[in-house]
């Protein structure tokens, strides 16, 4: 699996765990949602990613994103 898809499937993992938390837990989870969303939003214009990075370095396939 290259970087791309794990930093996809990282992302959509915690959206989902923190959407469920929101609803059963605590309303403020959401924040957590927000940095997700905001983090793939930046790293679309700067084509940085500190879980791309981090993946990187324990030798993850690169992918064409990152």
């Amino acid at each position: 699996m290259t970087i791309d898809r794990l930093v996809f499937a990282f992302a959509g993992a915690v959206v989902l765990i923190s959407i469920i938390l929101t609803q059963y837990h605590n309303p403020n989870w959401v924040w957590l949602t927000v940095f997700v969303g905001a983090n793939l939003f930046q790293s679309a214009f700067t084509r940085f990613c500190p879980l791309a990075t981090i993946l990187k370095a324990i030798g993850a396939k690169p992918g064409n994103a990152f």
